[in-house]
């Protein structure tokens, strides 16, 4: 059988946090990062950001970037990369739901391309998704001169900036079927691109999902 010949693989979708996991890993490994003294007067300055964002007055983007600028602002880089680096061999695999890591396997196993794809810190889960054997597209720290500057490198990966990237690296032409798994309101531009699309546990499309909040 020739190249040409050869079946093609799918290509397997994952968003993490809520999809895979049962907990947000945005603000876990923060409270692990984050000085004790900058925590607490940043939960008073953000308490208004959260708050919003429950009522739908801001974006999930909005909050995330002001949080981090409050939070990480300074932190030195090596302490953060080695504090991902735990996170992700300790914490990680707590949080996992045991389903959905058996579909991530499942696809892992029968030779599909499987890609999470995250808007949580890529270095607190690339070192799980490397011994996992699956890429990752993730949300970066801008850092400078040895230390963070409180903000994202580049757009989150969130939304519409999800398909940016998996079509950036990906060549959807080439394979035989697109499957998505999400959970969010975030997740449903990635979930459009899939033939098998799955949200919170259930087929999609469905008229409940459309509108639900994030989460």
């Amino acid at each position: 059988m020739s190249d040409t010949d050869a079946p093609r693989p799918a290509l397997a979708l994952f968003d993490f946090d809520g999809t895979l996991t049962d907990s947000e890993s945005f603000p876990d490994f923060l409270r692990r990062v984050v000085p004790r003294s900058r925590l607490y007067w940043g939960r008073v300055l953000v308490a208004p950001l959260v708050l919003a964002y429950r009522l739908r007055l801001l974006s999930g983007n909005t909050v995330r970037a002001a949080i981090l600028r409050i939070a990480a602002r300074g932190l030195p880089v090596h302490a953060v990369a080695a504090a991902g680096e735990r996170f992700a061999r300790d914490v990680v695999p707590t949080t996992l739901r045991p389903d959905m890591l058996a579909q991530l396997r499942w696809h892992r196993d029968h030779g599909d391309v499987v890609v999470v794809v995250s808007g949580t810190f890529d270095l607190c889960i690339r070192a799980w998704c490397e011994a996992e054997g699956v890429a990752l597209l993730a949300s970066a720290l801008e850092q400078r001169d040895g230390r963070l500057t409180g903000r994202y490198a580049g757009a989150q990966c969130a939304g519409e900036e999800k398909v940016r990237r998996i079509r950036a690296v990906y060549d959807l032409s080439a394979y035989a079927q697109i499957h998505a798994y999400g959970d969010t309101v975030e997740d449903l531009p990635m979930l459009a691109l899939a033939d098998v699309a799955v949200y919170r546990g259930a087929p999609w499309p469905q008229g409940s999902c459309a509108g639900a909040a994030a989460g």
